[in-house]
């Protein structure tokens, strides 16, 4: 008999725990159960881990975003409000901006980081301020109660308000480690942008405009140079980044290819002229449609002679024709060059910080709708004091097409 005045099973006959060896007063125990009987198998398969994995990435993109804008609206709260309540409350000034309506949660912000304190969380010391351990509804909080102070710098309450909401979701979602569908995160991505613009933190760099900067390329992007985006093919970079998008507000556009079929094919003629006339300098560098190198570039890609060289000729006398209707022809230049074709590139405003790239090498047996798209954006790496800048691939591409210019001849 046990201390509770039970006894344990036996085990299973024929076991050993079961025997009549057993002296006495040893109580008997029955074996563990075999681990094939414990229920559903443990192992993940193939899909299951691209599964977990797929949740974890889109996981921390979303948490990315909330901690830029958490940030951002602690800074933003602190500026405002501070000024007001410090100088009568001094370090209690966040709990007197809370007032009696959020003493609840203020006071329960006060403790946890006096518990940090204790035991010695606080690494950083700019983190050791009640301010630091709100959440992001409460700092939506202290904005909403005290809106008179925050309307001279921001238009439109409804606005913030709004891309919280939609934040809120995502929040809930990542803290609590759930699935987060593509068509949340997306959701949230817009809602952060949209609010860090208009708590005046939107993308200091000015190519921005034209292709937004990410969260994570803002964050890791020196991991990569100047790459910001690689699509598998020009289909795939169409859909994220149409041609509108590359060349619409362009000042000045520096392309070298064989037919230059993304801007000769995606972008109208009278977009072009209007470009022009609005002071855009464009230069345009084909492969010559009589060279060799075009008939060995059929003889690569397995398509009928001449096919290849007739399709240039077309882009050049379509681009003639967008020239012969410029008051400055002078603008938009058109030049053949003779060499083996290795590249097609697409500079956009190439000649200052904002610049972007759409890079394409050939292959062997790929049309270039089929080869591989690298994005790049000119000075899109942040240098530090003590780093040598050692250049990305934006600079090699533009100093070849400058070399390859130099090399070329104009079209009449």
């Amino acid at each position: 008999m046990g201390s509770g005045g039970l006894e344990l099973p036996p085990g299973d006959d024929g076991h050993e725990g079961n025997s009549t060896d057993v002296p006495p007063g040893t109580v008997s125990l029955a074996r563990p159960m075999a681990t094939h009987s414990i229920g559903p198998e443990l192992d993940w398969d193939a899909e299951a881990w691209r599964e977990v994995r797929t949740r974890a990435q889109r996981a921390g993109r979303a948490y990315i975003w909330l901690n830029l804008v958490e940030q951002r609206l602690r800074a933003v709260v602190a500026a405002v409000l501070r000024p007001i309540y410090e100088p009568v409350h001094g370090d209690d000034w966040v709990v007197a901006a809370a007032g009696p309506a959020g003493q609840e949660w203020v006071q329960r912000a006060v403790a946890v980081r006096e518990v940090s304190r204790r035991k010695g969380y606080l690494l950083d010391p700019a983190d050791d301020n009640v301010l630091s351990f709100l959440t992001l509804p409460q700092l939506r909080e202290l904005m909403v109660q005290h809106w008179p102070c925050f309307e001279p710098y921001i238009d439109e309450r409804r606005d913030v308000e709004l891309a919280m909401d939609e934040l809120e979701v995502t929040r809930n979602v990542v803290s609590r480690n759930r699935a987060l569908s593509e068509a949340v995160l997306n959701q949230a991505e817009r809602a952060s942008a949209r609010l860090l613009d208009v708590l005046g933190a939107g993308g200091d760099v000015p190519s921005a405009r034209r292709l937004p900067v990410d969260a994570v390329e803002d964050l890791v992007g020196d991991r990569y140079a100047d790459v910001v985006a690689v699509h598998s093919d020009r289909v795939r970079l169409m859909r994220q980044f149409p041609a509108e998008d590359i060349f619409g507000a362009a000042r000045r556009l520096d392309a070298i290819g064989i037919g230059l079929n993304l801007l000769v094919q995606n972008f109208s003629g009278r977009r072009l002229v209007r470009l022009a006339e609005a002071g855009s300098r464009v230069r345009l560098l084909f492969l010559n449609p009589a060279s060799s190198a075009v008939k060995r570039r059929e003889r690569e890609l397995g398509i009928k002679r001449g096919e290849l060289s007739r399709a240039v000729e077309m882009n050049i006398l379509h681009m003639r024709r967008v020239r012969a209707r410029l008051r400055d022809p002078g603008a938009f230049e058109i030049q053949v060059y003779d060499e083996t074709p290795r590249f097609t590139a697409y500079l956009v405003d190439g000649d200052g910080s904002d610049g972007v790239a759409v890079v394409q090498s050939y292959l062997r047996r790929s049309r270039g709708m089929e080869a591989p798209v690298l994005v790049l954006r000119n000075g899109g790496r942040v240098v530090k004091s003590d780093e040598v800048d050692e250049g990305g691939l934006f600079g090699a591409y533009r100093e070849e097409f400058e070399v390859a210019w130099a090399d070329s001849r104009p079209v009449s």
